[in-house]
């Protein structure tokens, strides 16, 4: 359903979206001030998450629909401070890893940067074996 990737310098995104069994393009990933900001799970929650970072990750605005055990989207928030991720809780999850991925093409994402490709490579690769993944690449330098 989504690859995320970070190589250290660049945050990527595929941009295909599966609703009922059909594929269309969208955007998952933002530049929010000084940040990047990429979504991978439900679009609509991502999207309702994107917003709380553009309004400052405030733990008491945090959404209460993203706690839910089974309806929530990771966001991932590259900046200068470097890169974390939040879930189900208003505490960001810091990625402390040379290079990192998330979505259903994670593991061919991971696998690609590991063999010295970029993050927009990694997102490529992925989307190449990954059936939920494509329709293009986002990216943005950090």
């Amino acid at each position: 359903m989504t690859v995320i990737a970070w190589d250290g310098r660049t945050l990527a995104a595929d941009k295909r979206s599966i609703n009922s069994g059909l594929a269309r393009t969208v955007t998952k990933i933002y530049r929010v001030g000084d940040s990047v900001v990429a979504i991978a799970g439900n679009l609509d929650q991502g999207l309702l998450m994107v917003e709380w970072v553009r309004n400052g990750c405030n733990p008491e605005t945090f959404p209460g629909s993203q706690r839910d055990k089974d309806d929530w989207a990771t966001v991932v928030v590259a900046d200068a401070n470097g890169v974390r991720s939040y879930e189900r809780t208003p505490y960001p999850i810091a990625v402390e890893d040379k290079f990192w991925a998330a979505g259903s093409g994670r593991d061919f994402a991971l696998a690609a940067m590991h063999l010295g490709k970029s993050a927009i490579e990694a997102v490529q690769v992925a989307c190449v074996f990954q059936s939920d993944c494509g329709n293009g690449c986002d990216s943005y330098e950090i």
